[in-house]
């Protein structure tokens, strides 16, 4: 057989691989190396199967102008979660805190919860931030030095958004501990296909943070901190109009902007630091153009989306791909695969530091942008480039080991020496 007719033969089978990959795929039944690279999955979809079946009335949508364009048309497709997480949860703790939180509401609840989180989100409360984060990173990379030897996530990068939004809440620091614990369950939840312990876990674990954050708001109806720096109070004093959050309002986007803040940050440092292991070219350049640190975030965020699946539920019928789909039509949006898409990033599988311009959809779009995102941004930005200044020459210790989810992609433990 010549070079040639292998090669088309291998080209063959490929297509062969992707157009039955498309037609099968489902979140029910994802293959044994998914979790591990799900990107030539995400690539077979978006050429084969971009609006997807994934049941009755369902479809998961890959490419980012779909993607795109459902962000940005809140009117047509709703946010509003009650039906899907209805026929998910029941009637149970995380159905309530789910449907009652900003990222899975429409306006007016959005946009009420929104403003009184972004008034304390400002650029310039962000960049007040700073000083406190890089003291943070450094007190975290003193204890690694020590060490010589750590976990990439346990020890460093899941330590700094817990600081970062508990300093944001004023959560008193020694009551800080089960906070990730509580988020993890919760957000693990939200996994398309969640067993049945899972459910319990989650629905635990929205209990006992409410529970916790009941004691803490009424000390702090109680004790009022700066409403510029101190989103808990400003979310309990409202706005300038006088509306107010409910209790029940209150309790439940404090639990959002806990789990927010924590599980996309951990995962965008610790995808970070492994992707320049994987990366030397670009771990060398880091090194040697620190400047480079903003761009750099933006492409780990593109490369390794924190958050890889998105939802949203059909207002009215409207039409995409040249399909015609019917009001209620539940839709997962591929963020993973959007990000990817090489009809909007050239060369979308090579990881480039450099990249510009870069719109991923990493942190969504349109009036459900994340209202934290520059948080996110800064403390992705301090903690690689002064882990790098530090440790230039870190290397794995052990394998890593890759959560076994699908919507949010990252770590549970990446064991490293420090050089």
């Amino acid at each position: 057989m010549s070079e040639a007719l292998a090669g088309g033969t291998e080209t063959a089978a490929a297509g062969d691989w992707a157009r039955e990959t498309a037609k099968s795929f489902s979140f029910e039944r994802l293959p044994s190396d998914f979790h591990d690279n799900p990107y030539p999955y995400y690539a077979a979809l978006r050429e084969h199967a971009p609006v997807h079946p994934l049941g009755e009335g369902k479809i998961l949508v890959s490419r980012y102008a779909d993607v795109e364009r459902i962000y940005k048309d809140p009117q047509t497709f709703s946010s509003d979660k009650k039906i899907e997480f209805g026929a998910k949860y029941g009637a149970s703790p995380l159905f309530d805190h789910h449907t009652t939180s900003l990222v899975f509401n429409d306006p007016p609840l959005h946009s009420r919860v929104r403003r009184l989180i972004a008034g304390a989100l400002t650029p310039r409360a962000i960049a007040e931030m700073e000083d406190g984060v890089v003291r943070l990173v450094d007190s975290l990379l003193d204890r690694a030095d020590a060490l010589g030897s750590v976990d990439l996530i346990d020890d460093y990068a899941a330590a700094i958004p817990v600081e970062v939004i508990g300093n944001l809440l004023a959560v008193p620091r020694e009551e800080r501990g089960p906070l990730r614990g509580w988020s993890l369950a919760i957000l693990g939840a939200l996994e398309p296909f969640p067993p049945a312990e899972k459910l319990a876990e989650g629905n635990q674990a929205v209990l006992d943070f409410l529970a916790y954050l009941e004691r803490l708001v009424a000390h702090r109806r109680r004790r009022p901190g700066d409403p510029d720096k101190d989103i808990l109070t400003r979310l309990i004093q409202g706005e300038a109009s006088g509306e107010r959050l409910t209790q029940h309002e209150l309790l439940q986007n404090c639990i959002f902007i806990l789990n927010a803040g924590h599980e996309t940050t951990t995962n965008l440092i610790g995808n970070g630091l492994q992707l320049l292991i994987e990366w030397p070219e670009a771990r060398s350049r880091l090194i040697a153009e620190p400047e480079l640190a903003r761009t750099a975030i933006e492409e780990m965020l593109r490369f390794e989306s924190s958050n890889q699946l998105g939802n949203r539920i059909a207002a009215t019928a409207f039409e995409l791909d040249g399909k015609r789909l019917a009001e209620g039509t539940q839709i997962t949006l591929c963020i993973g695969a959007a990000n990817r898409d090489p009809g909007q990033f050239s060369g979308p599988e090579r990881f480039d530091i450099a990249r510009h311009p870069n719109r991923h959809l990493a942190f969504a779009t349109g009036i459900h942008v994340c209202a934290g995102m520059n948080v996110a941004r800064l403390e992705g930005r301090i903690a690689i480039n002064r882990f790098l200044a530090r440790f230039p020459d870190y290397e794995p210790s052990g394998p890593p080991v890759r959560s076994r989810r699908v919507r949010f992609r990252g770590f549970t433990s990446l064991p490293a020496r420090l050089c």
